[in-house]
């Protein structure tokens, strides 16, 4: 046999899988996976370099489904390579399988999870800036569908991939022509395609999705450019069953019974060929050498300062003693203070623009390949990327995010720059630890528990200079919080967090001056909360308490104290409760009820009850 037979032949083993497996599961898409057959035949069994028994080989080719819903021909493709058992293919979808319906890590040969659609380039993105950082010889595949090149995202992440010439990146686009509901945006207007993806200096290259030799040469091509390159493969959806094939109506629609029967009628009886033979290896292993530490060296502070600042210095020190440490910053370095680490490390750094969602996804290629990344934009820009902080999770990725300029104490630039909901996208996602800072030592310590932690971690830090509490040695670990202020007449509990930590202090000396005693709680680990030390602390203050924060009402730390206190305390929660405007960050503190004014109006209304 040729190599086209023998690839055509591996390709129909694809189809009938893909079939068999949907129609056992009775849920998933088939037509999508009928589709991509041919292109991912020639890529699994022809172009990609790839150790079967070591998915984490530096040297390894890797590959992105973006088009996540076809992830049965991905098993299939896997099964054939000999990577995991063909009978497992009948396990899709099951609760005890590794299979699932669209791809996440839980399957060791699957680097990021895929299925919200338009996040894969991204991902290969940011794969192939940290490869080609750590010399590896390896290349990226990013298997896309023509639907989701309707999202804005994959436009970000053509844009990043020219912007760094990654010739290491190659996409591929099933143009099939059909969306879920309908046709795509272009149909099969193969042209509009090329223009698009050329005014954004791709190495473009059109090919019929279904003829081997046209695919294999468009490979071959692919890796002689100097650019990053993009295969425009025409596709028919449901490729091989004449029932289906070109027909709207069928996304994700199973083939069951009798339609089952006859569909694998047409697609023949299973070809006897061993895929595994054909397999291409790298020539060698390789391993990703770097210095990985964390207790890195504190700065020593004389005055009040901002938590962004001691961010900044914080993400500097931590790279001086880590190599795996990256930087991607959007376009506000100079204010998040990532631009230290800029100049000291310009190749571990890299600028997003202002393009979050991509910012966010690059990050995900970038763990997965076992970079730790610090990306630092303003709290209020994170809530644009929430689709691909959430599917970060889904990745198991290990991205440590740094939001600037929380809430309305930042003052006149007003409202669009104030983040107020930032919390509440960090805190539900579990696993993730969720730091809010109010000191420059506080910030240090926390940077480090967060480089420390296996998984997301978000730090929250303020625009204005705060002065100092802690000392350079305190240790700040994930779930913890600091006592203030304590004695034995305390009537009530204050807990804050960052900025209203001192709004807290402030509203205890007032207090004390009129023999009123609180107790302050510095509850800079807002996810998770420290439930067993707040109940304790509160059980002791008369079970009254006032939780102030710069956040909006829900799902701050308001609600973390509310979980982790409840029955068990009366509570009354301070926190911005409208919608902001400009102003002196002291005026806001006002209006906003979040100031120590409001904070003695609270415990006195609290202790007369």
């Amino acid at each position: 046999m040729d190599k086209r037979e023998i690839l055509e032949k591996i390709a129909t083993r694809l189809r009938i899988h893909s079939v068999k497996m949907t129609t056992k599961a009775g849920s998933g898409h088939p037509t999508t996976c009928l589709s991509m057959a041919d292109l991912l035949a020639c890529l699994f069994f022809d172009e990609m370099k790839y150790d079967p028994k070591d998915p984490d080989n530096w040297a390894n080719d890797e590959l992105v489904l973006s088009k996540g819903h076809a992830a049965p021909i991905l098993w299939a493709a896997y099964a054939e390579a000999g990577i995991i058992p063909e009978k497992s293919l009948m396990n899709l979808r099951k609760i005890t399988s590794v299979l699932e319906g669209h791809p996440t890590p839980r399957m060791k040969w699957i680097k990021s999870a895929t299925g919200s659609l338009g996040q894969g380039l991204s991902v290969g993105v940011g794969m192939a800036l940290v490869m080609k950082l750590g010399k590896s010889p390896g290349r990226v595949y990013v298997f896309s569908g023509d639907a989701e090149c309707a999202e804005g995202s994959v436009w970000e992440a053509v844009n990043m991939a020219f912007l760094h010439k990654l010739r290491n990146l190659c996409m591929i686009v099933d143009i099939n022509r059909l969306g879920q509901s309908g046709e795509t945006m272009h149909g099969h207007d193969i042209k509009a395609y090329q223009r698009k993806f050329r005014a954004f200096g791709w190495d473009v290259i059109t090919v019929d999705g279904h003829k081997i030799d046209e695919i294999l040469k468009a490979f071959k091509k692919a890796r002689e450019n100097v650019m990053p390159t993009v295969i425009l493969a025409k596709t028919v959806k449901g490729k091989g069953i004449s029932f289906i094939e070109n027909k709207n109506g069928w996304h994700g629609k199973p083939l069951m019974g009798e339609n089952s029967k006859r569909a694998l009628e047409e697609l023949g009886p299973m070809p006897a060929i061993d895929a595994k033979k054909y397999v291409r290896r790298p020539k060698k292993t390789q391993n990703h050498q770097a210095t990985k530490r964390y207790n890195f060296k504190r700065t020593v502070y004389k005055d009040e300062t901002a938590t962004r600042r001691a961010y900044g210095n914080a993400l500097l020190n931590l790279g001086k003693i880590n190599e795996t440490v990256v930087a991607i910053d959007g376009d506000v370095k100079n204010s998040t203070y990532a631009e230290d680490f800029f100049e000291s490390f310009p190749k571990r750094s890299f600028q997003s623009y202002i393009a979050e969602q991509n910012m966010v996804g690059m990050s995900i290629g970038m763990s997965a390949k076992g970079y730790l990344p610090f990306l630092a934009t303003f709290s209020a820009f994170l809530t644009r990327a929430h689709d691909q902080i959430r599917m970060s999770a889904y990745s198991f990725s290990n991205i440590k995010f740094a939001g600037s300029h929380c809430g309305v104490s930042i003052g006149g630039d007003g409202p669009s720059q104030m983040g107020l909901e930032d919390l509440s996208i960090f805190r539900p996602i579990p696993g993730c630890a969720v730091l809010y800072p109010c000191d420059a030592y506080s910030t240090e310590a926390c940077v480090e528990s967060m480089a420390k932690h296996k998984g997301l971690a978000y730090i929250r830090t303020t625009r204005p200079a705060t002065p100092l509490i802690y000392g350079k040695d305190e240790k700040f670990p994930i779930g913890g919080s600091k006592v203030l202020r304590k004695s034995q007449s305390d009537v009530a509990t204050v807990i804050g967090a960052g900025l209203t930590v001192h709004e807290a202090l402030k509203a205890y000396d007032e207090l004390k001056d009129e023999r009123i005693s609180v107790r302050i709680i510095d509850a800079y680990s807002v996810e998770p909360i420290d439930k067993d030390n707040l109940s304790k602390e509160v059980e002791k203050a008369g079970k009254k308490v006032v939780v102030v924060e710069d956040h909006f009402q829900n799902g701050g730390l308001g609600d973390a104290v509310a979980q982790a206190l409840s029955g068990k305390a009366e509570i009354i929660h301070l926190a911005v409760k409208d919608l902001p405007r400009s102003g002196k960050p002291e005026e806001l503190l006002d209006k906003y009820g979040i100031d120590a004014n409001h904070i003695k109006k609270a415990v006195k209304e609290l202790i007369s009850r």
